[in-house]
């Protein structure tokens, strides 16, 4: 079953009897024991509670108003060295030179991990989540098995590292380590499957936040010179970006007992496909669904899903995205693209591998 509508999606998110547990797919996609079959079987996303309760509350630590906060003169501080870094060239990639480093950066400093080790994260992330993809050879899945059993060591080390300090509440890592829900704390798979994840989604998030949005003004240019003329407008054009080109397209749910939808009965049992980007467009829901509209209000989008499982990193992403897309548009005149971009080629996650982009000098 397959949902593209704004009323059916909404129903999907929000009924209890829709579970997140995808041990029944995943066994035969990625064969049970497997790195990939560990990784996404234990992590905050595809599971229901009680795990899913007990890491999220963990994980919450981090996203509170005030330690948002905390985090803001950092992000700033990141995007103006980025910017400056490559100023005076007139040029740079988009995606490699800056919509991915930001978001690695923060969550990198967020768990601990030093500088020089940072490198090889994209890779990791890139390989475990096109594992996702809803046909995903055996290249594709050798790719993702090695990059989480690599990620996997790495963590071992800088868990067993961060276990000889105390608690403190403004280390993730160390909340994560050290943080109990109901007397129980996470054990050391879930503990490392976890941080694999926060590096996962909080890259993918915000990296393509950033691209998709920059591309919708560089295609929409009207839409560009409206927000350099009115900054006021930032807050509604980066949802904007989330709505018309949505980082997640799909989602996917089983139902634990029957359920009609759309004035379809379902049975238990039945897998759910949820079509993000189809609901963000659609016409019932958004006038001129198809319009990138920079100052669109309302805009009740699901590009962070909905109800208990909605995006944890939502308030960080938004930060991270409006602090790039705000500073980048303020500080370059003549935007444009300097070749052609090139798509990050899978079905689930929509966004760019590539992108060049040149300003006047």
């Amino acid at each position: 079953m397959f949902l593209s509508r704004y009323a059916d999606v909404a129903v999907c998110y929000r009924d209890p009897v829709m579970r997140s547990d995808k041990k029944a797919e995943f066994g035969p996609k990625f064969g049970v024991g497997t790195p990939l079959y560990r990784h996404h079987t234990t992590s905050l996303v595809f599971n229901d509670p009680p795990l899913h309760t007990r890491v999220r509350k963990l994980l919450a630590a981090a996203f509170t108003p005030r330690a948002l906060a905390a985090l803001q003169p950092r992000i700033e501080a990141v995007v103006d060295g980025l910017l400056a870094e490559h100023a005076d060239k007139g040029r740079m990639d988009l995606i490699e030179d800056f919509a991915f480093r930001l978001p690695v950066e923060v969550i990198c400093d967020m768990l601990g991990v030093r500088s020089g080790e940072r490198a090889p994260f994209r890779r990791y992330s890139l390989a475990i989540l096109g594992a996702l993809e809803p046909v995903a050879g055996p290249e594709r899945q050798a790719a993702g098995n090695a990059a989480v059993a690599e990620f996997s060591a790495y963590l071992d080390d800088l868990v067993a590292e961060r276990r000889k300090r105390p608690a403190d509440d403004r280390d993730v890592l160390g909340t994560l380590i050290h943080g109990e829900v109901d007397s129980e704390r996470l054990t050391h798979d879930e503990l490392v499957q976890n941080c694999i994840f926060l590096l996962n989604a909080g890259h993918e998030t915000t990296t393509n936040l950033i691209g998709n949005t920059i591309d919708a003004l560089l295609r929409f240019p009207d839409e560009l010179r409206r927000l350099q003329e009115n900054p006021a407008l930032l807050k509604s054009c980066v949802e904007e970006g989330l709505r018309f080109e949505s980082s997640n397209q799909l989602g996917n749910r089983r139902l634990a007992s029957d359920l009609e939808i759309g004035g379809e009965k379902l049975a238990a049992g039945t897998y759910i496909h949820i079509g993000i980007g189809a609901a963000n467009r659609d016409p019932a829901q958004f006038a001129e669904p198809d319009r990138f509209d920079a100052g669109r209000e309302p805009n009740r989008h699901f590009a962070f899903g909905s109800g208990v499982h909605m995006c944890l990193g939502a308030v960080l992403a938004r930060m991270e995205g409006t602090i790039a897309i705000g500073r980048l548009v303020d500080r370059f005149d003549g935007l444009h693209r300097d070749g052609t971009p090139e798509r990050g080629g899978r079905a689930r996650f929509r966004g760019f591998n590539r992108y060049p982009i040149a300003w006047d000098a």
